[in-house]
């Protein structure tokens, strides 16, 4: 999993900072077993732009499968990244995790 911190509040900021400094880096990648992207907790202002850049690595990478989390604690990152290990037909997905837009869906209980 690759976490990605550190971006601007707002979300045309946030976009265009992935697309300059993460982005390059995971288009060198030469690796086939998934991908998953850990974005921090954010307002539901950055859910269109997090889910575009998946859905378009997605595409862009196959058959490598990308997918992403957003927000949740250990616990939710750990029951969704089991989750999409075992769901090989998963790719190209924003799981929102915890209390910003997210539910108690995928938290361990």
């Amino acid at each position: 999993m690759i976490s990605v911190r550190g971006l601007p509040a707002s979300p045309l900021a946030a976009a265009a900072v992935f697309h300059a400094d993460v982005l390059p880096g995971l288009l060198r990648g030469t690796q086939t077993a998934p991908l998953t992207l850990h974005f921090a907790a954010a307002d539901h202002t950055h859910r269109a732009w997090r889910a575009a850049v998946v859905a378009e690595l997605a595409r862009a990478m196959a058959p490598r499968r990308v997918n992403a989390l957003a927000g949740g604690g250990a616990a939710q990152i750990a029951a969704a990244t089991a989750y999409i290990a075992a769901a090989p037909g998963v790719t190209g997905q924003l799981l929102q995790l915890g209390g910003e837009g997210g539910g108690d869906v995928l938290e361990q209980r």
